[in-house]
């Protein structure tokens, strides 16, 4: 079993100066969950090396059991300081892709054509897909086989406009992950900000939040054991 997980190289959180990159919880909890199951797991990032870490993420009231464990596994530590550019690595040489969070990936990964070609083609071949909290922007120009948007008609989830407000980005953010899921004909719905809510639709696996983060790969897992 070989997945592949999938990270931003973006740390610029707009123009307000301050840094952004992936949520540590969102990468750590899905990384040992499928580690945990006996997964090779594979990183890549669109320019390769070290991704860049939400500083935000990374604070003592933002720290779980996984991201605990993270900061003491050095071959882990190891493993996403090396991750493999985005362009060198082939959706069928996977058993499913994972897409952590953060808000870096509404900057590069939305609009990245390598990602929405390797989506598009482990979607066309029935690879199991998971994306957490703003991971599931990624999709929004992303196709089905019929040329429609992969998420339309389709149960979706992710960050809400409600979550994105609490936090204070709503200006920010290049766009809102709630609006743009539906605007695609997503049927998006979602759980309380902050807690657990992760939807399976076919071999499409979305999580609302961090708190989704562990859910949304056992969710991808249960896909690869049925």
């Amino acid at each position: 079993m070989k997945i592949l997980m999938v990270l931003t190289s973006h740390d610029q959180l707009g123009d307000t100066g301050h840094k952004t990159g992936f949520w540590l919880e969102e990468f750590a909890a899905p990384y040992y969950a499928l580690k945990d199951a006996g997964a090779e797991v594979v990183i890549a990032s669109p320019k390769g090396g070290q991704p860049p870490l939400d500083p935000k993420s990374d604070a003592e009231d933002a720290q779980s059991e996984d991201t605990r464990r993270f900061k003491t596994d050095a071959e882990a530590q190891a493993a996403l300081a090396t991750t493999l550019r985005l362009a060198d690595v082939q959706a069928e040489d996977f058993d499913a892709v994972f897409y952590p969070g953060g808000h870096g990936p509404l900057w590069d990964l939305a609009n990245d054509p390598v990602s929405i070609r390797l989506i598009e083609a482990a979607a066309a071949a029935g690879t199991p897909t998971g994306f957490v909290c703003h991971a599931p922007g990624v999709l929004k120009d992303v196709k089905g086989a019929d040329g429609q948007p992969l998420v339309k008609g389709r149960a979706v989830t992710g960050f809400t406009n409600s979550e994105e407000e609490a936090v204070g980005l709503t200006q920010v953010v290049p766009f809102l992950v709630e609006d743009v899921l539906a605007a695609k004909g997503g049927r998006f719905s979602k759980g309380p900000d902050w807690g657990s809510y992760v939807l399976t639709d076919g071999t499409l696996v979305t999580g609302q939040n961090p708190a989704s983060s562990r859910e949304a790969a056992e969710a991808l897992l249960k896909l690869l054991k049925a």
